[in-house]
């Protein structure tokens, strides 16, 4: 039997630690970094349990909660997992701790923006992450999507890089400041378009829940509010609004210039977040809501929403390779890599998820979407790691750093081969999965995107052979220290997991399958 609200618990337990955490004095640093990861433990712990008594041959959402929450507009309190959502909150439990562990450094800003709000903003950050995976109904979904929004713009805004400086309106501001507001500016505008099509949804239909907006949106062909539109092309209108807020969020060419700013100026822990997580809350949305809701639409866009995923395949690719910024270069691999996530969503939209080739594409794109989150999140951290050293990301100033931090070198190498897709590693199953099942049902596309898969080999190890290899700069000699054992740690997680899923996948794959054949259904 089900433990009952153990998904409430999940979801409220940081939020509950960031509440007792406002009452703990705000000089006691070591106390509070030590009270924010083992609070983020708690949800860790409990997705653990839950992942290991999930069925994953039974049908349809497990470990329901629903509730009352909004009569008057008939919304409810209604969280539940499959194996897509399981998944992504398996991930978010698992970076959050990681992210705190790396967050360990982090100092005072100011009196009101201490180590103690830093971490309360990291619990509150997991929550609405959480909440969105975990949302059965329309309203309490985007209210948990903006919730997530908050607490990174304050993360980015207030403990990003203190150099840089940008120009707007002829003042100059600083770049993290310039960063914060225009990622709270992409992702509000997405925003705006999905609550309104999500109110329309409500009124067309009469409810919000997703579990009878499954059966009865698709062939919805009469609203119970007349509209001057007809329902046609009512749908249209709310698929573009979901589909152009989730392309923003993931993001997509090219919708996606806010990420490498926000990634190069947010502290380390918040890329990693942004990275590992937040990223994937647009894919999942193109997964959860777009694909399910708006069948017709999504496969007669398909091709459009490959394209795309194309662009991004190359583009992110190509911009990658021409970065000197170390942490920019690793900004445009996201792009990169959420392209694939795309373009195995698209192949499955093309054919409406019917076949075997669809269900492989749509397998790769979540597998991918959570070995993303792992190699970025390592990738960001490592590259966090020597800056935290040398005080600087440019490319040309490193240089055959490997005989003075060879333990470095060896997680750094390890890790970049994930992100290249090495076989043995996490991140060639996914990628080779959503091409196998792509190539069919979408060749052009899929063979355009092998440009994008080739610059990634290159990026990659132009990025190791600038930092690693080559002669030694001598100005590094006697100035740089080796990797700690707390860094250690916090890579520790991510590499074994890169490691199991590249040699035996099946553990997590099995998850995801069961969700995605009951997907198009």
């Amino acid at each position: 039997m089900e433990p009952t609200r153990v998904l409430s618990l999940i979801l409220f337990s940081p939020t509950f630690v960031a509440f007792l955490m406002a009452f703990l004095p705000r000089g006691e640093k070591t106390l509070l970094r030590w009270t924010a990861l083992l609070g983020s433990l708690i949800p860790l712990g409990l997705t653990i349990a839950v992942w290991f008594g999930f069925d994953q041959h039974r049908a349809g959402f497990q470990y329901i909660e629903n509730y009352i929450w909004y009569p008057a507009l008939n919304s409810t309190y209604h969280l539940g997992l499959d194996g897509l959502s399981l998944s992504m909150v398996l991930l978010t439990t698992l970076l959050t701790p990681i992210a705190i562990l790396a967050s360990f450094n982090v100092e005072d800003k100011s009196k009101a923006y201490s180590v103690k709000a830093y971490m309360i903003l990291f619990l509150m950050l997991e929550t609405g992450m959480l909440g969105v995976f975990m949302a059965l109904d329309l309203l309490l979904f985007f209210v948990f999507w903006e919730i997530g929004l908050v607490p990174m713009y304050f993360l980015i805004n207030q403990w990003g890089s203190e150099k840089g400086e940008r120009e707007v309106f002829g003042q100059k501001i600083p770049a993290r400041t310039y960063a914060s507001f225009k990622f709270l500016i992409y992702t509000m505008a997405g925003s705006l378009g999905l609550l309104l099509a999500i109110q329309l949804i409500g009124v067309a239909a009469g409810t919000y829940d997703l579990t009878q907006l499954f059966e009865t949106w698709p062939g919805l062909t009469q609203m119970r509010v007349p509209f001057f539109l007809p329902v046609e092309s009512v749908k249209s209108v709310a698929f573009w609004a979901f589909a152009i807020a989730f392309a923003l969020k993931v993001p997509l060419w090219p919708f996606h210039t806010w990420l490498p700013d926000a990634h190069t100026e947010a502290p380390t822990a918040g890329s990693m977040i942004l990275a590992g997580v937040l990223l994937k809350l647009g894919a999942y949305g193109f997964l959860r809501l777009v694909l399910p809701l708006y069948p017709a639409e999504s496969q007669m866009y398909a091709p459009a929403l490959a394209f795309l995923a194309t662009m991004a395949i190359i583009f992110g690719a190509l911009a990658a390779y021409g970065q000197t910024d170390f942490k920019r270069l690793v900004a445009y691999s996201s792009v990169n890599h959420m392209g694939f996530v795309v373009l195995g969503i698209a192949a499955a939209a093309s054919v409406l998820g019917q076949g075997d080739h669809a269900k492989i594409a749509l397998d790769g794109a979540v597998l991918q979407m959570f070995n993303h989150g792992l190699s970025a999140a390592g990738m960001f951290f490592l590259v966090g790691v020597i800056y935290e050293r040398t005080h600087t990301r440019n490319l040309d100033d490193f240089g055959g750093l490997f005989p003075l931090v060879p333990v470095y070198g060896g997680i750094l190498i390890f890790t970049s081969m994930a992100s290249l897709g090495l076989p043995g590693l996490n991140g060639f199953i996914s990628e080779f999965l959503v091409v196998r099942g792509s190539w069919p049902l979408l060749p052009f596309y899929t063979a355009l995107s092998m440009i994008g898969l080739f610059f990634t080999g290159a990026y990659i190890l132009k990025g190791i052979k600038k930092v690693l290899h080559g002669p030694t700069n001598q100005n590094w000699i006697g100035h740089l220290s080796e990797i700690s054992s707390r860094e250690i740690l916090v890579m520790a997680p991510l590499m074994v997991l890169i490691l199991w899923i590249g040699v035996w996948p099946g553990w997590l794959l099995d998850t995801i399958n069961s969700a995605m054949l009951m997907l198009f259904k």
